[in-house]
C-alpha cells in the first residue's frame, strides 16, 4: 500500500504534517515503538508510531528521525496523548530528512491503526496468501471475544501446511495446530527449549525469525512483540510463534505473511491484557486491605466479590495462595514491579494446561520492585468432612521456568519468588502474604538467575519475626550486635563470622575451627572475646538463641 492511502480513511485519525513529497512510498509493514534507538528492530518499509516516550529534550528528535531514515521506514505516525501535540523539532527533523510525519489524534489506538496496516499491506502484496490473512482477522474479530490464536493456527495448518504454536516464555502451549493426518502436541521439554531459545535470541538483538534445531527438526520462531518498549520490560512476558519449518527457505511474500500474522496475534493479546485489568484492581485493592491490618471481615467482603471473577463456576469461597516475585536489573534502570506482574500472569499457570484462558484466574499486583499474586485454589472435600487445596509448590514451580527464563535474564537480571501455604480465610492472607516474602528472601539469598522457595522452607522462627516492632527489633540487635561490629571494625577481627559459624556448628569447637581454618584454641580466645564484649555466655543455650535471632534481624 502507499502512506497517501493512510489519509483516506478518516477512522485512522492521521494528519499529515509534513513529507507531501514522499505519500507515494510503499508501506511494507508497521511498528510500534518507543525505544530511543529502534534500528534493529526495522528492516526498512516500516510505518513507525511512537507515542513520543523517547523524547526528553528537543534534541532527541533529530537522533530519532535520523535512525529511522537510515533504516529506511516510509513514515513516522506520532501519537499526540504523551505532549499534547506533536512537537515542532520533530516537525522540523522530518522535513530534513524527507520523511513523512503524521500526528494520531489520542482517541484513536495505535492497535486500531497496525490492524488496518497489516490487513491491506497482506493484501496487496501476498496475493493468494492474502485470503489466508483476511481470513484470519475476519474469525479473529467475530463476536465480542474474538476468534482467538487458535484459529489463527488451525487456518496455517489447513491453507499452508504448516505445523504452528503460540507459546508463553516459559514454554506453557496458548495455541497451536496441526497438518491434517499430523499429531498435534509439542513435548513439554521441546516447548520450554524453543522458548530458551527465544529469548536468548531475543535479548542478544538478533532479528526474528530465529532458526533453531532440536532432534533434527528446524524450528522458526516469530516474535510476538507487545510494544517497542525496552526490551527487558517485555522478553519474559511476551508470547512467541514457533512453526515447524525453516523459514531461511522462504520467499519474502510468505515471511511477510507470517510477521502480518503475528500482529495479528499481538492485538488479540492486546484485548486479553486489557480483560486482565479488572483483575488487577481487584488483586490491589485486596493486597493493599491486607497490608494495612484492615479487619478480616472487610478483606472477607472484598474477596467474596472477587472469587467469582477469578473462579467462575467453581464457588465462591476458594482457597487462596500468595506468590511474591521481584525482577532486578543490574543498573536498576527498569523498574522492577511491572515486569513481575505480567510474568507472574503468564507462569502461575498449569503447565499442562492448554490456551490462554487459564491465565485469567490469576490476579497479581505490583507495589515498587515487588509483584504479588493472588492464587485462588477450588476447596475440594477432604477425608475429615473439611475441605482442602492442592497449591503450588516452589520447586515444581521452578523445574518449569527455571531453564527458559534463566536465559532472558541473560546475565544482567535475576527473578526470585516466594510462594505460601495455602489458606482457606482472609484472617489467613497477612500471615500468606508474610510467608512468601520471607520464601523470597530466602530464594534470594541462592545463587542463580532464577531462584524460588516455598512456604516448607521456612522455620518457625522466621515466621515469628515480621510480627516484632521495629524499635524493638533495631534495640534488641544493636545491643547484642553492635560492640562486636565495632571491635572488628578497629580491629579486623572477625568476631561477627566467628558467631555466625559457631553457630551454625551447633557449637562445635572442632567442627568451626575446621571451617574457619583456625586452630581452636584462637577459636576459643574469639569466642571469649564475644562473651566479654557483650556479657553473654554461649554455652547455655537461651544466649546462643539470642545471638541466632538477632543475626537473622539484622
Amino acid at each position: 500500500m502507499r502512506l497517501r492511502a493512510l489519509l483516506d480513511t478518516d477512522t485512522l485519525g492521521l494528519r499529515l504534517l509534513g513529507g507531501e513529497d514522499e505519500l507515494d512510498r510503499t508501506v511494507r509493514g508497521v511498528m510500534t515503538t518507543d525505544l530511543r534507538d529502534p534500528s534493529r528492530y526495522l528492516s526498512g518499509g516500516e510505518l513507525v508510531l511512537t507515542g513520543l516516550a523517547w523524547r526528553r529534550e528537543p534534541a532527541d528528535s533529530e537522533r530519532f528521525v535520523r535512525i529511522l531514515a537510515t533504516a529506511g521506514v516510509a513514515g513516522l505516525a506520532a501519537g499526540e496523548a504523551e505532549l499534547g501535540s506533536v512537537p515542532d523539532d520533530l516537525v522540523a527533523a522530518c522535513a530534513r530528512h524527507r520523511l513523512p510525519l503524521f500526528s494520531v489524534v489520542e482517541d484513536v489506538s495505535f492497535a486500531s491503526i497496525t490492524e488496518y496496516v497489516v490487513r491491506q499491506v497482506s493484501g496487496e502484496r501476498a496475493g493468494d496468501l492474502a485470503a489466508v490473512v483476511d481470513r484470519h482477522r475476519r474469525l479473529m474479530t467475530s463476536g465480542p471475544a474474538g476468534g482467538g490464536p487458535e484459529v489463527v493456527l488451525d487456518l496455517l495448518g489447513s491453507d499452508l501446511d504448516l505445523r504452528a504454536w503460540v507459546l508463553s516464555p516459559a514454554g506453557r502451549r496458548i495455541a497451536g495446530s496441526s497438518v491434517p493426518g499430523s499429531t498435534p502436541e509439542l513435548p513439554a521439554d521441546l516447548s520450554a527449549r524453543l522458548a530458551g531459545e527465544h529469548l536468548a535470541a531475543s535479548r542478544a538483538g538478533r532479528p526474528g525469525p530465529y532458526r533453531v534445531t532440536q532432534a533434527g527438526t528446524t524450528y522458526s520462531l516469530f516474535p510476538i512483540r507487545s510494544g517497542g518498549r525496552d526490551l527487558r520490560e517485555t522478553v519474559l512476558s511476551d508470547w512467541l510463534l514457533a512453526v515447524e519449518a525453516d523459514a531461511g527457505d522462504w520467499p519474502a511474500e510468505r515471511l511477510d505473511l507470517l510477521d502480518g500474522v503475528t500482529q495479528l496475534i499481538a492485538v488479540e493479546r492486546d484485548r486479553r491484557d486489557a480483560a486482565r485489568t479488572v483483575r488487577r484492581r481487584l488483586a490491589q485493592e485486596v493486597l493493599e486491605l491486607v497490608q494495612t491490618g484492615a479487619p478480616p471481615a472487610e478483606t472477607a467482603a472484598r474477596l467474596r466479590v472477587a472469587a467469582p471473577v477469578l473462579l467462575p463456576g467453581l464457588g465462591t469461597a476458594p482457597h487462596w495462595q500468595v506468590v511474591v516475585a521481584r525482577v532486578e536489573w543490574d543498573g536498576g534502570e527498569v523498574p522492577g514491579g511491572p515486569v513481575a506482574q505480567t510474568l507472574l500472569e503468564e507462569v502461575l499457570v498449569d503447565p499442562g494446561a492448554f490456551g490462554p484462558d487459564p491465565s485469567d484466574r490469576i490476579a497479581v499486583a505490583h507495589t515498587g520492585d515487588e509483584a504479588v499474586a493472588l492464587v485462588p485454589l477450588p476447596a475440594v472435600p477432604d477425608e475429615t468432612g473439611g475441605t482442602s487445596a492442592n497449591g503450588l509448590r516452589a520447586a515444581d514451580l521452578l523445574g518449569v521456568i527455571q531453564e527458559p527464563l534463566s536465559r532472558g535474564l541473560d546475565g544482567d537480571g535475576r527473578l526470585t519468588l516466594g510462594v505460601s501455604a495455602s489458606v482457606h480465610s482472609a484472617e489467613g492472607l497477612r500471615g500468606a502474604l508474610e510467608e512468601a516474602r520471607h520464601a523470597r528472601r530466602v530464594a534470594a539469598a541462592r545463587p542463580g538467575r532464577v531462584c524460588a522457595a516455598g512456604h516448607e522452607e521456612l522455620a518457625s522462627h522466621v515466621l515469628l519475626l515480621p510480627f516484632v516492632p521495629d524499635d524493638v527489633r533495631r534495640a534488641f540487635t544493636a545491643r547484642l550486635l553492635d560492640p562486636l561490629r565495632d571491635y572488628d571494625r578497629r580491629h579486623r577481627a572477625e568476631l561477627i563470622p566467628t558467631l555466625e559459624a559457631f553457630l551454625d556448628c551447633d557449637g562445635s569447637w572442632t567442627r568451626c575451627a575446621t571451617r574457619l581454618h583456625l586452630h581452636v584454641n584462637t577459636l576459643r580466645y574469639r569466642v571469649g572475646r564475644i562473651e566479654q564484649l557483650t556479657g553473654r555466655d554461649l554455652s547455655r543455650l537461651e544466649d546462643k538463641l539470642d545471638f541466632f535471632l538477632a543475626l537473622r534481624m539484622s
